[in-house]
């Protein structure tokens, strides 16, 4: 693979990467922005509606980063892979523009509304501009789930006479098998992302006795709302997008897992380091026939190891991949024990006066979007070395006539401009979070905090 190809890809790895930290926040914060409106609602606390409106200002600030680093993503289908948008722009540009059309521009409208019309609507229309923000954000979601699992598992395709790809059905594009599970599997990492960031930051305000009734609030949902969601994250909806590798890309599989024998009976490897001189996993640690049964439900069953597989069908950088599984894995086993112990505190009443926990719930905030980016590592260095899987190969997807000198320039633009976006962004969310939510409203005569929380701080 020549310099110019793989300065390509890195610059399309570095600016996806970048603009990721954002839609995986405000994806998965819709939810529990709908789930705080509602409480306030039913409850007829306005403590919960202050919360939803604080946390619709960071999904604000989230929200316009994104658009910010999402739009020179689709200008790099243009200027870094033209070959690539030429060849197949039929059938991904169903998908991207449906996400433009219909996804985004729901979602940023009903995101003023929210913030600015809230006495013009009142109560009720107001969580209804909350669930349809929900409904954007998701549908921004699946559109473009849609157009990676397109790539990952083409269907709904006709080869033209030029030899392009033309769109053949696009009912078959939006009900490919691969979306299922890779889109829930994904939409469940943003609402864990979500929830570590509200209980993360409820255990701060806990901890730095501020805003404290907010602090409770957070933090009460943000567990519940992890636990369920990391829950599902494992199984159904990991197990299935497993199964999906398994059947599709089994090449990809064994150079996740570090297999390189055929094996009846597969270990499962907890920890190693593939040496690819003489193709073997060293210094593993591993659990007997367990890969075997997560992948066919069969403890002895076969997995193919990499040997099985043409060498010029590997994932080309299987170290990478490797470790980036491994990575995700290890940070959502470490997510669950930390949301399992809180939430088992939670329930018996004593999360508020566990420091260590709250501590290390805060701490714990940047686990999800490593996972995160390690899991999209992991989806999109097992496509290599195809870039539409099975029909495109990477290298044949470039711009023929954009040389490395041209990449380069416009990388290194791009990690200073982001540079300076990353700064502005985490002044603002400071600034934010040391605002803190609206005041409580206290009761006039009083002054005692709302009934609903009367106990929980002392």
């Amino acid at each position: 693979m020549n310099s110019a190809v793989g300065l390509d890809r890195l610059q399309f790895a570095f600016t996806v990467t970048f603009h990721y930290i954002f839609p995986q926040l405000t994806m998965g914060l819709a939810l529990l922005i709908v789930v705080l409106k509602t409480l306030a609602l039913a409850k007829q606390n306005e403590l919960y509606g202050d919360a939803a409106r604080f946390w619709m200002r960071i999904f604000a600030v989230n929200f316009a980063l994104g658009v910010v680093t999402g739009i020179p993503m689709e200008f790099q289908f243009g200027t870094n892979w033209a070959a690539f948008s030429k060849t197949a722009g039929g059938v991904v540009g169903q998908t991207l523009a449906m996400e433009g059309v219909i996804s985004f521009f729901l979602e940023s409208s009903f995101v003023g509304l929210f913030l600015y019309a809230e006495k013009w609507l009142g109560p009720r229309w107001h969580l209804a501009s909350a669930i349809l923000v929900l409904l954007g954000s998701w549908l921004s979601g699946f559109f473009i789930i849609a157009t990676d699992a397109w790539m990952q598992h083409p269907v709904g395709y006709l080869r033209s006479v030029a030899g392009d790809i033309e769109l053949g059905s696009v009912t078959s594009v939006l009900l490919n098998p691969w979306i299922f599970w890779q889109y829930l599997h994904n939409m469940t990492a943003s609402v864990v992302t979500a929830s570590f960031v509200m209980a993360g930051l409820g255990a701060y305000y806990l901890l730095a006795k501020q805003f404290q009734d907010y602090g409770v609030i957070f933090v009460r949902i943000g567990v519940i709302s992890g636990l369920v969601a990391i829950a599902l994250m494992i199984f159904p909806t990991g197990d299935g997008q497993g199964k999906m590798v398994a059947e599709h890309q089994p090449v990809t599989l064994a150079a996740m897992e570090g297999l390189f024998e055929n094996a009846n009976g597969a270990p499962l490897a907890l920890v190693g380091q593939p040496d690819m001189d003489r193709l073997k996993l060293d210094n593993p640690i591993e659990v007997p026939d367990i890969l075997s049964f997560l992948t066919y439900r069969r403890w002895h069953a076969e997995v193919k190891g990499l040997k099985a597989f043409s060498r010029d069908a590997w994932p080309d950088n299987i170290p990478l991949l490797y470790y980036s599984y491994h990575i995700m894995v290890g940070l959502g086993t470490i997510m669950a024990g930390v949301m399992g112990i809180a939430g088992l505190l939670l329930w018996r009443g004593r999360l508020w006066r566990t420091k260590p926990l709250l501590w290390a719930i805060m701490l714990a905030v940047p686990f999800p979007y490593i996972a995160t980016t390690a899991g999209w590592m992991t989806a999109e260095l097992g496509r290599q070395p195809w870039l539409i899987y099975g029909l495109m190969r990477t290298a044949e997807g470039a711009s023929p006539r954009v040389p490395a000198g041209n990449a380069l320039f416009s990388l290194l633009g791009f990690m200073g401009i982001y540079m300076v976006l990353g700064i502005l962004f985490l002044f603002i969310v400071a600034r934010e979070i040391a605002r803190g939510p609206e005041p409580v409203r206290r009761n006039a005569a009083t002054g005692h905090r709302p009934a609903v929380l009367e106990g929980v701080i002392r």
